[in-house]
């Protein structure tokens, strides 16, 4: 295959699905990176005796660098193409395994998480080939993006329970250090196969959003541009600050219940697996219900999941909740996307895309943070829920809001 840009004749066939299925496999090795932290967060927190909240500042730090990374990492796909942010990636992740496996302290583990793995390494495996995949489809477009932000997901089904049992068997640096050698000998050879530029044209899709909006460039929902950004960006922190609290803490958890990190890893890869599931369930509901909605469904659902976690104090109960959990929340983020396709001019749905992506990342990192401060606090993740509790009402608010301004403008239109 040579290096120049694909055809019309590219967009859909069998090429460009061995792409995506690339892309997906990239994704799911790029996204451990973003789960290990949380795996070994309980030792972290024991070898280098911190409090919780300190212990929590490496997986923050992580979400910061993933959600900066992506837009360098976005503009260096843009002009040199998609294998050069990978191929970075492949070499921070490996770099940055093996720094964080060498650390002597937190704050250069936190170096290490933080700038090559978060800003260097995941980052070039999400935005970047979301992006080149967007533009290998046409009449499937929406499905192929599922499947490969599914990656994502699919990342932290597969790595907890893996990770936690090398951790178990050798030790957290040793794992560290053999995730590191295996990201590169296996992300590099990937990365061969995209080498090939996207088609210049693709043909955009001229359908109506769902629900039969058109969009409106210069005044989405009837407000000005920047204030629905503004709002859709204080929603994705709003949404993920609640996601987070079990993401990022249900290993912790289930120690402090006296379960052992391994359920708690288990637990995690359930709920993220079952989050594959629920993306590609609400891709399918997105087409017909639009992405407000879509939106407004996942969102009053995870909230139910978390009020689940209340009094969910036994094991059987956790890994209902966890479950229950990953069916409700997977398709929170891709709805985003879709709202900004639906309500924004598309000459400036990369940006804006981005933007609130960027946001819903800035969320899982201070969500993140947040749950160990409030565990510290109170001696107690019972708090912790609550507050995530209280950031996804704040997140299902903004939403109507936003319903309310687009069924005001059908109705005066109608």
């Amino acid at each position: 295959m040579s290096a120049t840009a694909a055809s019309q004749e590219d967009i859909e066939s069998p090429y460009a699905w061995m792409r995506l299925a690339v892309s997906l496999v990239l994704m799911t090795i790029g996204g451990s990176g973003m789960y290990s932290v949380t795996v070994v967060l309980p030792r972290i927190q024991e070898e280098f005796g911190v409090a919780r909240a300190d212990a929590s500042l490496p997986y923050t730090l992580t979400m910061i660098g993933f959600g900066l990374g992506g837009v360098l990492m976005g503009r260096l796909a843009d002009r040199f193409g998609v294998i050069v942010p990978v191929g970075l990636g492949a070499l921070g992740l490996g770099a940055g395994f093996i720094a964080a496996g060498l650390a002597p302290n937190l704050w250069l583990f936190c170096a290490a998480q933080g700038v090559l793995i978060g800003l260097l390494g995941t980052s070039a495996t999400f935005a970047p080939l979301v992006a080149d995949t967007s533009q290998w489809f046409d009449r499937r477009r929406g499905i192929a993006l599922a499947i490969c932000m599914s990656g994502n997901y699919t990342a932290g089904a597969v790595w907890p329970p893996v990770m936690q049992y090398f951790i178990d068997s050798v030790g957290w640096r040793q794992t560290y250090v053999g995730m590191g050698i295996f990201c590169v000998a296996a992300m590099l050879p990937l990365a061969l196969v995209l080498r090939r530029r996207p088609p210049i044209h693709v043909p955009a899709a001229a359908a109506p959003a769902a629900g039969g909006f058109t969009p409106a460039a210069v005044r989405p929902m009837g407000m000005n541009a920047g204030t629905v950004q503004a709002l859709l960006c204080v929603a994705g922190v709003s949404c993920c600050v609640a996601m987070s609290m079990p993401q990022v803490h249900i290993v912790a958890y289930c120690g402090d219940l006296g379960f052992g990190a391994a359920r708690g890893a288990e637990m995690l890869s359930l709920m993220l697996g079952l989050g594959v599931v629920s993306r590609l369930v609400s891709g399918w509901i997105s087409d017909r219900i639009g992405g407000l909605r879509t939106l407004l469904l996942g969102s009053i659902l995870q909230g139910v999941a978390l009020l689940l976690f209340l009094p969910a104090g036994g094991l059987v109960s956790l890994y209902v909740v966890s479950g229950l959990f990953g069916l409700f929340q997977g398709g929170i983020v891709p709805a985003y996307a879709l709202i900004v396709r639906e309500h924004f001019s598309p000459k400036e749905a990369g940006a804006r895309v981005g933007t609130v992506l960027m946001a819903t990342l800035f969320g899982m990192a201070l969500g993140g943070w947040m749950s160990g401060a409030v565990f510290d606090l109170t001696g107690s993740y019972r708090a912790a829920f609550i507050n995530g509790i209280g950031w996804n009402l704040l997140n299902v608010g903004i939403v109507l809001f936003l319903l309310y301004r687009v069924r005001s403008i059908s109705r005066s239109r109608g």
